[in-house]
């Protein structure tokens, strides 16, 4: 006599992603073995290992991202690994707590909402307003990974539950405004360093300039340089950045690269497909370049994935956009069924169901195939928010070779492998 296996809930899958509980290891079986290992790594190292904030403080921060991104179990883990409620509240944030003034727990709290919600707002200023509250560029750098990383987690949790028929429990957002509300994002215009950014989507290489202060070649250590070495050379301005997080960036690139480079799974034109889609709903041109390129790379289709980024998206007073049928106009039916799964688990609020992802099992898929397509589409949540929280892209100098141009989280080359 066969037994049932007991019906898992979204709470049990993000214990089994993030710490090999065995509650919900069928559900998280569908997840290549390597993701699921440097997911684990990321989160240790971000909240298990010496940071520069206190243990109660990441928690809090990690609690209002899910809160606005609408994760209840997410903000429920984190309320039980001991964040401080006192950081989570609506209320201005009025002492000074573990050691930080109130001045800088109330400048990180309004960029994690900012980050958490409207990603693509945030600007040179945004940056500024944390260095002058006493935020220095491996603080600023760390609350991007965290936010970023929290980004991913949930869509990867929201995309299992949606495989498997379940629901994710959500939580009402937080009551304060963020400061995203009547901005728009800035497209065209000069850069802090008088180059042009780009005002369009495109498929063009691109450059990034840093907001935050970024350790020369000469000033990394060998931890920071392993934490990259498997994705770019430390000529690398984002990368010699982002070593400023050396556990989370070993752990990230490790996944970046479990992710997108194996052969079998979901076609890696289509795994490249939905990163540009998550970058399109994220507003992140620079991301969007680089993945757009590589899908039509692999698929040849150039007309097909320069329709993807040609779609405009109509956005509201916190540049969220809520109609994102533009994005498959145009397409066939399979990458429809891509595109629409990838745009609705990239939504600052993840919408993802069941239904909707029966498009792609028509499409002949597999479980394992979407898999891969939802990991890619959460990873870019991770992605976009480190590239537009942290600096900003501009057209290409005719003199600067392609070594110079990072690669969104990728391959410090521009051309698509055969």
């Amino acid at each position: 006599m066969s037994i049932a296996p007991t019906p898992v809930d979204a709470h049990e899958i993000l214990a089994s992603v993030i710490t090999d509980a065995p509650d919900a290891r069928e559900v998280v079986a569908t997840l290549r073995p390597e993701v699921l290992a440097r997911t684990r790594e990321a989160y240790d190292a971000l909240y298990r290992s010496e940071q520069l904030l206190p243990a109660p403080v990441l928690h809090a921060l990690a609690v209002v991202t899910a809160d606005w991104q609408g994760s209840g179990a997410l903000s429920a883990w984190h309320a039980t690994q001991g964040a401080d409620a006192r950081l989570t509240a609506a209320d201005p944030i009025a002492a000074d707590l573990h050691g930080l003034d109130a001045a800088t727990l109330n400048a990180l709290r309004e960029h994690v909402d900012l980050l958490s919600v409207s990603p693509a707002l945030i600007g040179r200023a945004d940056q500024t307003r944390l260095l002058d509250a006493g935020v220095d560029a491996p603080l600023a750098v760390l609350v991007s990974q965290l936010v970023s990383f929290e980004s991913y987690v949930q869509r990867l949790v929201a995309g299992l539950a949606a495989l498997h028929g379940l629901d994710v429990p959500t939580i009402e957002a937080p009551t304060r405004h963020p400061r995203s509300r009547g901005r728009a994002a800035e497209h065209g215009g000069p850069t802090a360093t008088g180059r042009t950014r780009p005002s369009t989507f495109t498929r063009e290489v691109l450059q990034w300039e840093p907001w935050v202060a970024v350790p020369e070649e000469n000033e990394l250590s060998e931890l920071q340089r392993a934490s990259f070495a498997s994705k770019a050379s430390t000529n690398s301005v984002y990368f010699r950045m982002l070593s400023l997080t050396p556990a989370i960036t070993a752990a990230r690139s490790g996944l970046d690269n479990a992710i997108f480079l194996p052969r079998d799974g979901a076609p890696k034109a289509e795994r490249e497909l939905a990163a540009a889609v998550a970058s399109k709903v994220n507003d992140c041109i620079y991301c969007a370049s680089v993945h757009a390129r590589k899908a039509a790379g692999f698929s040849r289709r150039e007309d097909a994935v320069d329709t993807l980024l040609a779609a405009a998206l109509e956005r509201d007073d916190d540049w969220i956009a809520a109609d994102l049928a533009p994005l498959t106009a145009g397409q066939d039916a399979r990458w429809s069924a891509v595109i629409a799964a990838a745009a609705e688990l990239s939504r600052p609020r993840p919408q993802l169901t069941a239904a909707q992802l029966e498009p792609l099992r028509r499409q002949g898929l597999t479980t394992v195939e979407i898999t891969d397509l939802l990991t890619a589409a959460a990873f870019f949540a991770w992605a976009n928010r480190l590239m537009l929280s942290l600096g900003e892209p501009s057209l290409p100098d005719t003199d600067v070779p392609d070594s110079d141009v990072p690669d969104s989280g990728r391959s410090g080359a521009e051309r698509v492998a055969a």
